[in-house]
């Protein structure tokens, strides 16, 4: 296989970001070459500030590909679409792809992209964000239709005083699985692990195993589902996460054919 000849996949990510570049490799594999620009480092901002500076310099920071010819593009931070809400989400989006002349989503609009595909209405989510943010991202969701039936807040460790420390790098495996394993799930739920900072393969690995007939979803799997799709990938997919969810939607994609 000529290396260069693969389809090439444009991700942007914040930039202490240390997740989304191994996972979308990992997931992808040899079937796409993956390039990457990041956000600038925002001194002294607050988050809320910080991601309104993160879509104000989106379109900017995506020129900075300059003539390198992108099949698909991935704004890797869900956390800044949370603010635009579902509708500006997608025009925003719209407005990319038309500035760039190849197709740009963020995060946020694939798994939406993903959830329709499969007929998924019905989220659980599972949330490494400060509370404020784990409130946008649930509105964001509802107002895009889907029906939330609950929280899994995964702080990364407690604080000196107690109280709960947020941040989705130092989240772990092994935090996550113990966060899901106090909740009794809905039989009928997706999980949903938002954010693209918070290490998520090795739970939803085993995750998968133990409950197979679940949709799981994460903001990198949606997103490398989404890209394969548009950039025209029919190799059979590298991943197990990713051979699954291919498999469920393609499954739901026939139903509906039926149906219709």
């Amino acid at each position: 296989m000529d290396l260069f000849s693969l389809p090439r996949l444009g991700v942007v990510v914040p930039p202490e970001n240390p997740t989304a570049e191994p996972e979308f490799n990992h997931l992808l594999g040899s079937a796409m070459n993956v390039y990457t620009s990041r956000f600038p480092v925002t001194p002294g901002a607050g988050l809320r500030a910080m991601l309104e500076t993160y879509n104000e310099v989106l379109p900017a920071l995506l020129d900075s590909f300059g003539e390198l010819r992108l099949d698909a593009t991935v704004v890797a931070c869900s956390a800044s679409h949370y603010l635009l809400g579902p509708e500006g989400d997608r025009a925003f989006c719209d407005a990319l792809s038309q500035r760039t002349g190849s197709p740009v989503r963020s995060s946020t609009q694939a798994i939406l992209a993903a959830c329709e595909t499969l007929g998924v209405d019905r989220l659980t989510l599972v949330s490494p964000y400060q509370p404020w943010l784990t409130d946008t991202s649930r509105s964001f969701w509802e107002q895009a239709g889907l029906t939330v039936d609950g929280l899994v807040l995964v702080p990364a460790r407690a604080d000196a005083d107690g109280g709960a420390h947020y941040d989705p790098y130092e989240v772990t495996t092994r935090t996550i699985l113990g966060r899901i394993r106090e909740r009794e799930l809905p039989a009928d739920t997706a999980l949903l692990f938002t954010g693209t900072g918070m290490g998520t393969l090795a739970a939803l690995n085993e995750l998968a195993r133990q409950d197979p007939g679940r949709v799981l979803l994460s903001s990198n799997l949606a997103s490398a589902w989404w890209a394969r799709r548009v950039a025209g990938v029919t190799e059979e997919a590298h991943h197990p996460l990713l051979r699954r969810l291919e498999r469920t939607s393609g499954r739901a994609s026939a139903r509906a054919s039926v149906r219709t």
